[in-house]
């Protein structure tokens, strides 16, 4: 069967998308954490967001980013559990190729939104460590928003462009992607036709974007290291870092497979399918799960404010709340 994708014609019209590797007998079982982990993921972020949206008091700069950053992992897991679930109850593998460039795209652009927030979120811990006196003069909600705005501008700048480019590619051979859903490397790797461009500019928009994101994170948390060793006290240099804990391991979560996948999909030898699709769900997967949970954790007006929406407001009950 032939398919036409913009100027030229593919012998294959759909993608195959492919479970966990060798373990397709229990596939079913396997849905059962994935599920979870979904529903996990739809509540906690959920309720993040409604939280800080209705309480006026959470609107300083260290939770709207953390509502963004809710927004983008709610966003991420809403293209990309949904095909895995398929996969494992109903065996539902085949994608359109309009259908697998439409994910791909929104994985990639919330995957950018993700690095661009955690990198705000870096820039916030400095201002609020660094300058704490002058903290709410410079991140004022004018700033948030202009933060915002560049986020998204620079995020579609560069994903819109990779959709319209592999519609110019022809896929003739196989078309059994190595993953669950939609991935830029993966779908080129599938072409008959010549990828130069395609690969060049998808490993420009990973540069510019989440290589100089993490970089400039690195940098930020040498200026926040400096600041807190010129802080006389102990105590004041452990408080001042322990409110970076949070904000390091969305850092981890992040970061460290998809600089593994990114450089093994490119430059690394051929590996058992299993290895990618293990950091792949790592990358795509844990952080939405994990970044909620991490947050409220260590953040008390959070927890506070979340028991407070399940529960009745005692009388007299304070609304005073923090900055950590």
């Amino acid at each position: 069967m032939t398919a036409t994708i913009g100027s030229t014609t593919s012998i294959v019209s759909t993608f195959v998308v492919t479970g966990i590797p060798g373990l397709e007998a229990v596939h079913i079982w396997i849905s059962i954490p994935f599920c979870a982990m979904f529903f996990i993921t739809l509540v906690s972020n959920m309720t993040i967001m409604t939280v800080i949206c209705k309480d006026q008091t959470l609107h300083v700069p260290m939770y709207l980013f953390l509502a963004m950053l809710a927004v983008s992992d709610l966003g991420l897991s809403l293209f990309t559990f949904p095909t895995m679930l398929g996969i494992f109850w109903l065996d539902a593998r085949e994608l359109t190729f309009s259908a697998c460039f439409t994910q791909m795209f929104f994985i990639h652009t919330f995957q950018d939104f993700e690095s661009a927030i955690i990198l705000a979120m870096a820039f916030d811990r400095y201002v609020a460590i660094s300058r704490p006196l002058h903290y709410s003069s410079i991140l004022t909600n004018g700033v948030i928003s202009r933060i915002g705005l560049a986020i998204i501008v620079r995020t579609f700048t560069v994903q819109v462009p990779l959709p319209i480019l592999l519609r110019t590619l022809c896929f003739c051979d196989s078309n059994v992607l190595s993953h669950s859903y939609c991935l830029h490397p993966d779908i080129i790797k599938l072409s008959c036709s010549n990828t130069r461009i395609n690969s060049i500019f998808g490993l420009f928009v990973v540069l510019s974007t989440m290589g100089l994101d993490f970089l400039f994170i690195l940098f930020s948390y040498v200026l926040i290291l400096k600041t807190v060793l010129s802080i006389a006290s102990y105590g004041g240099r452990l408080k001042a870092l322990n409110t970076c804990i949070s904000h390091i391991c969305a850092v981890i979560l992040f970061f460290t497979p998809m600089i593994c996948l990114s450089i093994l999909h490119r430059f690394g030898p051929k590996l058992p399918s299993c290895i990618y699709v293990t950091m792949a769900n790592m990358h795509f997967l844990i952080p939405p799960v994990m970044n909620p949970v991490v947050y409220v954790a260590k953040t008390k007006q959070i927890r506070d404010k979340i028991q407070k929406l399940f529960t009745k407001r005692r009388p007299g009950e304070s609304q005073v709340t923090f900055i950590t």
